[in-house]
């Protein structure tokens, strides 16, 4: 089945910052003018025609968009890292493997998701300088592009499904109708992929879905069923193939009608309560001419429009495709689809607005940590091997009042601070406890 994967995706990381200083003849003293780094590539999922499975993305299952380049001295921008665009079938929901959270369901033909952003470029030590610091050796590291595991499902995109026991002629019927070619022969499981077909009937066209034989027990995963029912949940109209000789195994197509009628009952998601047109086939067999009356009439007893067929032969195989033709155009619109809402869409996904909000947390003894989008992005971007930004790092700390809630929690020299993978220990710095600074020695935490 190509129709599941998981893949890595990680965005490009943000260029770094340039520390220089202008050296022209006759300005031996220049000021600062270190270029800030640029922004790091997206990663974009985009919906796209030609592809019809995942197949690609299970044996290719890591993507890197470029990272950008670095500042450049006379002020000079550091080149955007270039965004890369991953294709998709149409009907692929997108899913963060580790949580679980649906981030996108593309349905549409251009539709794109930036499903992880580039990093900022950092800045570079032009914007550092003022009248106290006119020669700022500081500048900020490229922030790190964001990573994400992604699991993909592909729930194809039809009008209409054909659903039944195996073997009970769903692969002829889709082949004689369309120009798809599904594998068929006389055994189980024959069909081990969706197969698509686009039908032409009259002045219209829809697309028909052969979905895989059902089994009894096949909405609590017995064969492969659960992987191929949520391929009919797509769907408007089911068109229910039996097979009305009964096949080798003698099966009396009434109780086939109802027991896979129970399967899609039991799975769920309203698939059981979809329109459906029972196609009686095999009716140039003798066994299945002979039981034809009998259950048409128990079908349409029950409320069920049933058209005898003989795939094989395309005798009513066309009177078959009309009657779905005229239900599908029957069928109500959806209020909820606007004129506006046709085309292409582009998501990105929601992040946490408040970008000043910070949380300071005692983990145990001697362990604390910060979180908040802004400063856990500075940490990111400070070159802690650099005085000059470490001091800038800590201003910020005591600007923005993390220092006096450490200090209110508790903590004392020695102590460690996680921030963004950092383990900053407090205090200690230069020989002497001085608990308003932060970093006397830090490490990177893998």
């Amino acid at each position: 089945m190509y129709d599941r994967a998981k893949i890595l995706v990680r965005a490009g990381n943000g260029g770094n910052g340039a520390i220089t200083f202008r050296r022209e003849k006759y300005v031996p003293r220049g000021g600062p003018s270190g270029g800030d780094g640029g922004k790091g590539g997206d990663v974009i999922l985009r919906v796209d025609l030609g592809e019809n499975t995942l197949m690609r993305l299970r044996y290719l299952t890591r993507y890197e968009a470029e990272n950008a380049g670095n500042g450049q001295k006379a002020d000079r921008h550091g080149k955007n890292g270039a965004d890369l665009v991953v294709n998709l079938p149409p009907g692929t929901i997108v899913r963060d493997a580790d949580t679980g959270e649906i981030l996108a369901d593309l349905t549409r033909a251009g539709d794109e998701l930036v499903v992880v952003r580039g990093g900022r470029g950092g800045l570079g030590n032009s914007h550092f300088a003022n009248s106290i610091r006119q020669s700022p050796r500081i500048a900020e590291k490229g922030e790190p592009g964001e990573e994400r595991n992604l699991e993909l499902e592909l729930k194809l995109i039809a009008d209409v499904g054909l659903a039944g026991y195996p073997n009970a002629g769903k692969s002829t019927l889709l082949a004689s109708v369309s120009a798809a070619r599904p594998k068929i022969a006389d055994y189980p499981f024959t069909t081990l992929e969706p197969n698509l077909g686009v039908v032409e009937v009259d002045d219209g066209t829809f697309v028909l879905a052969d979905i895989p034989g059902l089994l009894e027990g096949a909405a609590q995963g017995v064969g492969l069923g659960i992987e191929f029912l949520r391929h009919i949940e797509r769907t408007h109209l089911l068109i229910h193939v039996l097979d009305g000789s009964g096949g080798l195994e003698g099966r009396d197509p009434l109780t086939a009608f109802e027991t896979i009628n129970a399967e899609l009952a039991a799975y769920g998601a309203g698939i059981g309560e979809k329109p459906q047109i029972v196609a009686v086939n095999k009716l140039d067999l003798p066994e299945a001419q002979e039981r034809l009356p009998a259950l048409r009439a128990a079908l349409e007893a029950r409320g069920y429009t049933v058209m005898p067929i003989a795939a094989a032969t395309g005798e009513g195989v066309r009177e078959l495709m009309r009657e779905v033709r005229r239900m599908l155009a029957a069928r109500p619109v959806p209020e909820e689809v606007l004129p506006e809402e046709t085309g292409p869409r582009r998501y990105t996904l929601d992040t946490e607005t408040d970008e000043e909000h910070y949380e300071v947390e005692r983990m145990s003894r001697h362990h604390f940590s910060i979180r908040g989008i802004k400063i856990e992005r500075l940490a990111k971007m400070t070159d802690f091997g650099n005085e000059e930004a470490s001091e800038r790092f800590q201003r910020v700390l005591q600007a923005s009042g993390i220092i006096s809630k450490l200090n209110a929690a508790g903590i004392d020299d020695g102590d460690v601070v996680h921030i963004a993978g950092f383990e900053l220990l407090w205090g200690e710095q230069e020989g002497e406890a001085d608990r308003t600074r932060a970093g006397g020695r830090h490490r990177r935490r893998e």
